[in-house]
């Protein structure tokens, strides 16, 4: 069993709070065969193993130990994300709503009778306490010459690099599964057998929701620009996809069925079977609890934006994108599973900007 760790007491984070549990002898973490305690930990935190997605370049601090025959393989849930490789430690990053929405990071070694720490030094990494899933051009021994950080608006072409990527659709053309040695391109396949992982994908519908999510968490952390926040909320500069994508490890059926749903079987978790993620274009972080703890007039000034787009009554040809169906459908899955909806959200009259 883990000794309980040592995360500040103001905490409010879920690493922080399973830590109190260890604590409080509430649950126990084991620490068993070749994973250590990362198993239970994902079973504790309800992270979900489909959602494992592996990267081979060199971009941790745990860089010696990753290669392609050695990636470190990352899984997340909307507040939680959780890395490993063999012959490291496990390290962790959680959105605390009850300290504006910060991203705490925490470390597990890899050996009984370990704690949970809680580390500050990682924001030298994660500028200003931010997390982000980078694409970088790399070795075929996964040593990075360059890197961009990802999102929904980033284009296809520039997706992956230095990730392994397994799928049942993936159209051709992004970065991933490649190294590079005298500018010649070198295929790489993905080493993904149970010594360095817990199932056998990187899960490309898992890797396009990190992308999606990781910048989402960044947003609501500092939600100064509620316009900026308001347009990837709602997916308005989302980069289109060249075809259809379908992962191989069960994660978007699961994720899928995780959401709220409108009476008529609709959810912001649904996606589409064409040339973007979402079939319907608002982020399923609006259901987040780090949306919920933004302050009051931030969320009202949020949902005013929302509406104002939604309802037809921004000008911008930007939102032109949005059809009428996705907005009305919008706009009624909301009201059907968004509890603190203003009642004026998406009506006829345009909203007074805040």
């Amino acid at each position: 069993m883990v000794v309980p760790g040592a995360a500040p007491a103001l905490a409010e984070d879920p690493v922080a709070a399973l830590s109190h549990r260890l604590e409080q002898c509430a649950v126990q973490l084991p620490f068993t065969g070749p994973y250590g305690y990362l198993a239970a930990l994902l079973d504790l935190l309800r992270v979900p193993v489909a959602s494992q997605i592996a990267v081979f370049s060199k971009t941790s601090i745990q860089s010696l130990h990753i290669e392609p025959a050695n990636p470190r393989v990352l899984f997340f849930n909307n507040a939680v994300s959780v890395g490993w490789v063999r012959g490291g430690f496990i390290e962790l990053a959680a959105q605390d709503p009850g300290e504006h929405n910060a991203i705490h990071y925490y470390i597990l070694l890899q050996r009984p009778d370990e704690r949970l720490t809680r580390r500050e030094d990682c924001v030298r990494c994660h500028r200003s306490g931010l997390t982000q899933l980078r694409s970088v051009v790399s070795t075929p021994d996964g040593i990075p010459s360059g890197e961009i950080d990802v999102d929904s608006r980033t284009p296809f072409s520039e997706l992956w690099g230095g990730w392994f990527v397994t799928g049942n659709a993936i159209p051709p053309g992004h970065m991933g599964n490649r190294g590079f040695a005298n500018a010649e391109r070198r295929e790489i396949k993905p080493v993904l057998d149970p010594k360095f992982s817990l199932t056998p994908s990187s899960d490309v519908v898992a890797l396009m929701v990190f992308a999606h999510q990781m910048h989402m968490m960044n947003l609501l952390a500092h939600p100064d620009n509620v316009n900026e926040l308001v347009d990837y909320l709602l997916f308005i500069d989302e980069a289109p996809l060249p075809g259809p994508i379908r992962g191989n490890s069960g994660f978007a059926q699961e994720f899928s069925a995780a959401g709220p749903r409108d009476h008529l079987g609709r959810g912001l978790r649904d996606f589409d079977p064409g040339t973007r993620l979402m079939r319907y274009p608002c982020s399923y972080m609006i259901y987040s609890d780090a949306f919920d703890a933004l302050p009051t007039a931030t969320k009202e000034a949020i949902y005013s934006r929302m509406s104002r787009i939604l309802s037809g009554h921004e000008p911008d040809p930007r939102y032109l994108r949005l059809s009428a169906a996705d907005r009305q459908a919008v706009i009624a899955i909301l009201r059907d599973t968004k509890k603190d909806l203003p009642a004026w959200f998406g009506g006829t009259e345009p909203r007074t900007q805040q």
